[in-house]
């Protein structure tokens, strides 16, 4: 049985627990993590040195950071559609995994940290501005990937749908002027008809409101 360390309302373990629960797995997540156990008690630091959620444990692995425990798992569990074995077929699929783990999620946190996790009294204009102009021409990249796609990679629904979309709830729910993107909207709605998604990605992130 997997053992999946981190908070539920934490957007990396949303990415792993999405991952866990399309893929069927037998699983147990324990809470670590703001408001939860410490990730810098030393059971914790053991498995992951940065102090960080999420962490997999599958049996004698012991994995952190979302990305790799994602690869992990598409490897370990996935069908051939899920995660490809043949690496000319995956590697595209790698490439947009990538940028929506590493580019599109990173500035959607950018403007999450502005307008949620800041108190309105600490939240710097210029920032929510630069945030902003950096994250509108990068949902463009998305919309324009998906105008004749149903997924990231096409027909089927993969690893790299997960990488990419696990975001999206912050970015379609967050108070910004979020410009019009069709085909980004259909996706995201496309999403929202998965099950796991629902239940993993679309998670309440009140309790994080104003915390920093």
């Amino acid at each position: 049985m997997l053992t999946i360390y981190g908070r539920r309302n934490s957007s990396n373990v949303q990415l792993v627990m999405w991952a866990v629960h399309e893929l069927g797995l037998t699983h147990e997540r324990l809470d670590y993590g703001f408001g939860h156990a410490s990730p810098q008690a030393p059971e914790f630091l053991a498995m992951n040195p940065m102090g960080k959620v999420p962490v997999l444990r599958d049996g004698a692995v012991v994995m952190f950071e979302a990305a790799a425990i994602l690869r992990y798992l598409g490897a370990a569990y996935g069908d051939d559609r899920f995660y490809p074995a043949d690496p000319r077929r995956r590697g595209p699929l790698d490439t947009w995994a990538e940028w929506g783990k590493n580019t599109f999620t990173e500035v959607v946190l950018r403007l999450f940290y502005h307008l949620v996790r800041q108190r309105p009294e600490q939240r710097d204009p210029a920032y929510y501005q630069t945030a902003i102009e950096a994250l509108v021409p990068l949902a463009g990249i998305l919309n324009a990937r998906l105008q004749d796609r149903a997924h990231i990679g096409g027909d089927d629904f993969t690893f790299a749908d997960i990488a990419c979309g696990h975001i999206l709830h912050r970015y379609f729910t967050l108070d910004w002027p979020r410009p019009d993107m069709p085909a980004l909207a259909a996706y995201y709605e496309r999403l929202q008809a998965r099950p796991a998604y629902r239940e993993h990605a679309m998670v309440n992130y009140e309790a994080l409101r104003g915390t920093f």
